[in-house]
């Protein structure tokens, strides 16, 4: 997508949809979400809705985010953090409340999902969830069965974390997400131990497991693998249930020959939601409320789930969801796979450091 001429004005905007005229100017909504996760016919439907000028940039990891947040003036006025990250930056008062009243389609959120919610945001104070999903295995079929045969355990961690399967599925190529907070309790889960341990020894034992597979693992990324396994330049990623949803798609659409399918693994994994927020130093409250407000439409995040193939969490919006999606098990998880998902919690200080340290280690391979 490329960017528009900023008409009127002397200067290219760097971001999409820049303002139409210096009166736009006046009212301008910053947004900062994820990368590929929205379709851009409802970024220009809001825009000429509300009539205001929308500049919407992208980030690839909740640390990048994070980053932002916490210097107390990120320059944005909605952003989308996940469920986990959300709680710490409550705690660390980076945003401000929501204000129901001007959020007149809040109506539609399953209440099941927003009591799940309250163990990282308490009373649903400060954010709504736009889109939740789960991590899991991405992978070509033909590569791996190459290499591994027809009894590779595509639906299991053992993919990953057994020395004996990985070391073999490096000559395809192999892709983690580069985020400690969500790759780091996969590995503690493989180890018996649990997935939001306060030890910092936990730690120091999945980071000694991840070191043993570092050397067969292609790179840490947490984009670039949808487009690598779609071009079939890797055969294998740990990353976000909707993200091979796409790579798919994509695969379909560029006609390449690549099949990229997914599994959510027996053992359980982490769910995750990621919210809707607006950081207490927004400049635009009120439009920054009716985008919200706007997404909140079971008819405007229909499409986007179908998009992004993420599930979301718009009770009223599952029956216009696409079947291919709102019907495959790995994308919405059924009753039965939800008994084995879990939510990732904010840790103490001195857990966080060590996670952090035993990353900085895994990255660096030493």
């Amino acid at each position: 997508m490329n960017p528009f001429k900023r008409l009127m004005a002397p200067v290219l905007c760097a971001s999409l949809f820049c303002a139409a005229t210096q009166a736009d100017e006046q009212r301008t909504l910053r947004v900062y979400n994820w990368f590929d996760y929205i379709t851009p016919q409802t970024l220009v439907d809001f825009k000429q809705d509300a009539k205001v000028n929308l500049i919407y940039d992208i980030f690839d990891t909740n640390e990048a985010l994070e980053a932002k947040l916490l210097t107390g003036n990120s320059g944005y006025d909605v952003v989308v953090p996940s469920n986990v990250f959300l709680a710490k930056q409550i705690e660390a008062g980076v945003f401000q409340p929501l204000d129901r009243s001007k959020l007149s389609n809040y109506s539609h959120l399953d209440p099941k999902l927003m009591k799940l919610l309250e163990a990282n945001d308490p009373g649903n104070k400060y954010a709504v969830p736009y889109m939740y999903g789960t991590i899991l295995i991405g992978f070509n079929p033909e590569k791996v069965k190459a290499v591994l045969g027809d009894k590779a355990p595509v639906d299991s961690w053992d993919l990953i974390f057994k020395e004996e399967n990985i070391s073999k599925l490096k000559q395809c190529g192999v892709a983690l997400l580069d985020s400690p907070s969500e790759i780091m309790p996969l590995a503690l889960q493989h180890l018996g131990l649990p997935p939001n341990s306060t030890k910092p020894a936990d730690y120091a034992k999945a980071e000694a497991l991840m070191l043993k597979i570092r050397p067969y693992i292609s790179y840490f990324h947490s984009s670039k693998y949808m487009a690598d396994i779609a071009n079939g330049d890797i055969c294998v990623a740990v990353g976000y249930s909707g993200s091979f949803s796409q790579a798919a798609n994509r695969a379909k659409e560029a006609k390449n020959g690549v099949v990229v399918d997914m599994r959510l693994p027996k053992e359980g994994a982490p769910i995750w939601f990621d919210m809707l927020a607006i950081p207490k130093g927004a400049k635009n409250t009120e439009d920054a409320h009716a985008f919200i407000n706007y997404l909140l439409q079971p008819k405007v995040i229909a499409p986007i789930s179908d998009f992004v193939g993420y599930p979301n969490p718009n009770k009223d919006a599952t029956d216009l969801v696409d079947p291919a999606i709102r019907s495959n098990p790995n994308l919405y998880p059924t009753e039965e796979a939800m008994k084995t998902l879990y939510t990732l919690q904010p840790l103490p200080h001195d857990a966080e450091r060590a996670r952090t340290r035993a990353w900085t280690k895994i990255k660096s391979g030493t």
